[in-house]
């Protein structure tokens, strides 16, 4: 029967290797977006003398949203192989800030740029309010002050949390009060 449970725990630990599949697949994304951009910014430098200012800055922030979204594909690929997969091996103290995300700290970090993307993009959208109506900006509105709503509790919670457990250690250090 032992054997039996050290084989199945072999097998459940082995699996997260597959992760590496998924984290790959994002790399290869983020290349292809990448590629995307390269195209975005040509297109911009080309037209940037015959743009007025509200089309310069619309498509900056198409530029700064493009960013914010790869940063957020290279958090999760970093983050979750360190995390689930495997810690990277120290190359000369090139990547000695990877061990410092964690899990609840990629979650306020993922939800914190989601927040910003859809900031970005509610700006675009009301820099271009002639084209959307007005129930399409109430829900455009209402659907990043959801995001907005998410990302606090989340923090909330992941701060509740944290003090919980620094309750915990604090008894188990100083013993239970009477």
């Amino acid at each position: 029967m032992k054997r039996l449970e050290h084989a199945v725990e072999s097998i459940i630990l082995a699996s997260r290797w597959l992760l590496v599949v998924f984290y790959l697949g994002l790399a290869v994304a983020l290349g292809i977006y990448a590629l995307s951009f390269v195209k975005k910014l040509y297109e911009f430098v080309m037209k940037v003398m015959v743009l007025d200012d509200t089309d310069t800055i619309l498509k900056v922030l198409g530029l700064i949203d493009a960013a914010l979204v790869a940063s957020l594909v290279v958090m999760v690929i970093i983050s979750g192989y360190e995390n689930f997969v495997s810690r990277f091996d120290n190359h000369d103290g090139e990547v000695h800030w990877l061990g410092t995300i964690d899990i609840s700290s990629l979650k306020i970090k993922v939800a914190s740029t989601i927040v910003a993307i859809s900031s970005i993009h509610l700006l675009q959208v009301f820099l271009n309010a002639q084209q959307y109506t007005s129930d399409q900006l109430m829900w455009l509105t209402i659907i990043h002050l959801a995001f907005v709503l998410s990302a606090l509790l989340l923090a909330y919670i992941d701060r509740l949390t944290g003090l919980s457990k620094g309750d915990k250690k604090a008894a188990g250090e100083d013993g239970p009060s009477l």
